[in-house]
């Protein structure tokens, strides 16, 4: 019987930070518009948070049942370590989607865009599908672009069109980073257990692309992610604030082209998540700080002066 400690640590809320950014960043999209709404950002965060939670167990489930958790280099695993049984795991992850999809409905009931239903519903099966059921689309090299899909495009830019019900350029380019910083932590992750998972059958893209062109993969995914931000500078010049995040991802990029390998790649995994997290901040200052900017505009053309 699993401890409530272990329960937390099986989790994974170190993962959290992924769920948290896209809130962030799709809902500093609707600030820029004067659209920005607390209650329904609160939502969406249920929603990431539950979803996040969700997939740590069903995976850990998934992985668990499949033995590719028997021997690896991480966190602890409940069903893999043998210390919950493998329905009780599975509960939880279902119990943790029930709450999403409660939390969605109110949501969407609260912004009137029924439609989202069935992006929720096709989140929830794409939780579960990643490494469960017969054919895991995670154990097939497809997990990296359904990060990008969902931890990306539909979590930022659904926070944003719930609360301002349209999508703008600074929405797609906060989707988009989010996206590929998501899915430099999975490749970082994938990148770490390139040989467990090789035995085990799991061929994810860091397998399919071997050891040397994934870690510049990641390399690349992080720097794509924060050169986009260039294409907001004409429109808000606060955007530079992101570029503070330049000696981080160069830091954890060295590590991993350096061929670090194991235990080593661990704090790349939480830098990551810290630069997804910072990254949404940077973009939120920005987008506050710009808001001032234009009302100086519009006194100063106002006034004369």
């Amino acid at each position: 019987m699993a401890t409530p400690a272990q329960w937390i640590e099986g989790a994974r809320l170190r993962t959290l930070p992924l769920a948290i950014a896209p809130i962030i960043a799709g809902s500093a999209a609707a600030f820029e518009l004067d659209r920005f709404h607390p209650g329904r950002a609160f939502l969406a965060f249920l929603v990431a948070f539950f979803l996040q939670v969700g997939v740590n167990y069903a995976n850990d489930y998934s992985d668990g049942i499949k033995g590719t958790d028997e021997v690896r280099v991480g966190p602890l695993r409940l069903v893999g370590s043998g210390v919950a049984k493998p329905q009780h795991v599975k509960m939880a992850a279902f119990i943790c989607f029930g709450l999403a999809m409660l939390a969605g409905l109110v949501l969407v009931a609260i912004a009137h865009q029924w439609w989202f239903l069935a992006i929720g519903a096709s989140a929830v099966f794409a939780a579960w599908g990643y490494t469960g059921g017969k054919r895991p689309y995670g154990y097939m090299g497809l997990g990296d672009l359904f990060v990008f899909i969902y931890f990306g495009l539909v979590a930022t830019l659904g926070t944003l069109y719930t609360q301002a019900a349209k999508l703008t350029l600074t929405g797609w380019v906060f989707a988009i980073a989010m996206g590929l910083i998501s899915c430099a932590l999975l490749m970082a992750n994938n990148v770490r257990d390139i040989p467990t998972d090789r035995e085990v059958g799991k061929m994810t893209l860091a397998v399919r692309l071997g050891n040397t062109l994934s870690r510049r993969v990641y390399a690349a995914e992080m720097a794509v992610a924060l050169l986009l931000t260039i294409l907001l500078l004409p429109h808000n010049p606060w955007y530079l604030l992101v570029f503070v995040l330049i000696g981080p991802v160069v830091h954890s990029s060295t590590v991993v082209l350096s061929n670090q390998t194991g235990p080593a790649l661990i704090p790349v995994l939480k830098q990551a998540g810290i630069v997804a997290l910072a990254y949404s901040i940077l973009v939120a200052i920005a987008a506050y700080l710009g808001q001032f900017d234009l009302f100086a505009e519009e006194v100063i053309h106002f006034t004369g002066y």
